[in-house]
């Protein structure tokens, strides 16, 4: 029997061998080696803001057979899996939520591997040995976001609790333009759709799908101007700087999809996807000025054309957004894991969870009877 791989705690992910930790990840963009290297060197996702690199990492001789991007948090911003309920909850205890274990990517509701193993035996070592973690360290919990449902249930099986969210993603059956994607919604919905295309045109507004190596300085900055406006507007905290889209743009252009809006020549709004061979992932927009269904079709139409054109069979749209049903998502069922240390806290969370899955069951049940489609395409 060779002997265990041996276990080591990485603060930055330069020090893994690029080859060997994207061996494992597969062609996921968000588990690449480049983008979870620019989230750290750029500082977005780094101690000061609150993210503590932790990587688990297991080695056979100099080889890696096994890995969890793992986190130290002391908040839980750019998760989108929430748990303010249950820091308030210790909170109002007189007990420490913060800091807990988060195995995740930052600010990226995308679902994907959690577990990066060569084999079955690797994966459940690397659930058990996140779990002494947490145990050994004094944190209040483990959490792992978005996983793969396979994925999941192994964690399950070390006694995790399993927690179901709810995303809307488009699937392309093999559609051969956009006019037969529409031909298999409904008589209102595919109206609908056509009368939004239409306004944006109307007003004059054109765009452009400019793929990651074509993507100059000046569009990655115009960019980074809508990205900004769009938090501003929301008063919300900015997660990414210029600096991490600049760095992506220059180590992982082959995943990238940048769409541009532009009026009169001059460019008004923008969308940033990630693509692979399978699945298109929408991640940001911005716009400078308000046009009806602009947002729409610069971040939902051009994708989808995209998506045909390159014979892309999944488009994750990012989170939440009922909307997104009208124009061809259905619902699908996400996933996440968590551990506890606070046996009580722990039992109130778990009876939590299984009265939120059966709420949660129900809500898909009703977003399906709003199926957009005369049919549902196949899977």
């Amino acid at each position: 029997m060779p002997p265990s791989p041996d276990l080591k705690i990485i603060e930055t992910i330069a020090d893994i061998p690029e080859a060997q930790w994207n061996a494992l990840a597969g062609n996921n963009p968000f588990l690449s080696h480049a983008f979870l290297h620019a989230l750290q060197e750029s500082g977005c996702a780094a101690p000061r803001t609150g993210w503590k690199t932790q990587f688990l990492t297991l080695w056979q001789d100099n080889t890696l057979v096994g890995a969890m991007p793992l986190y130290l948090k002391n908040h839980s911003y750019g998760e989108f899996v929430f748990d303010w309920a249950w820091a308030e909850a210790y909170k109002n205890e007189g007990l420490n939520y913060y800091p807990k274990l988060l195995c995740a990517v930052p600010f990226t509701p995308a679902t994907g591997l959690r577990l990066l193993a060569t084999s079955t035996e690797i994966r459940a070592q690397l659930i058990r040995l996140a779990l002494e973690m947490a145990q050994s360290s004094g944190v209040s919990s483990l959490h792992i976001l978005f996983p793969y449902e396979d994925q999941v249930r192994e964690m399950q099986q070390q006694g995790m609790m399993v927690r179901q969210g709810v995303q809307f993603h488009w699937r392309n059956p093999g559609y051969a333009d956009f006019d037969a994607f529409l031909s298999g919604m409904s008589h209102d919905k595919r109206k609908r759709i056509k009368q939004e295309r239409r306004k944006v045109r109307d007003a004059g507004i054109s765009f452009e799908r400019i793929r990651g190596k074509e993507i100059t300085t000046e569009q990655w900055t115009f960019f980074f101007s809508c990205f900004t406006h769009t938090f501003r507007q929301y008063n919300s905290p900015q997660p990414l700087n210029l600096d991490f889209f600049r760095r992506i743009g220059a180590s992982m252009p082959e995943n990238i999809l940048l769409v541009i809006a532009s009026r009169n020549g001059e460019p008004i709004a923008s969308a940033l996807n990630f693509f692979n061979a399978d699945a298109l992932y929408g991640r940001s927009w911005g716009a400078l000025e308000y046009h009806p269904g602009l947002h729409f079709e610069t971040c939902y139409y051009q994708a989808i054309e995209f998506c045909i054109e390159q014979n892309i069979a999944l488009f994750e749209g990012g989170a939440q957004g009922e909307h997104k049903i009208a124009r061809g998502f259905l619902p699908e069922t996400t996933w996440s894991a968590h551990w506890l240390a606070h046996p009580e806290f722990s039992r109130a969370v778990e009876d939590f969870l299984q009265r939120e899955a059966k709420g949660m069951n129900q809500y898909v049940d009703e977003l399906n009877d709003s199926n957009p489609f005369k049919q549902k395409p196949s899977e």
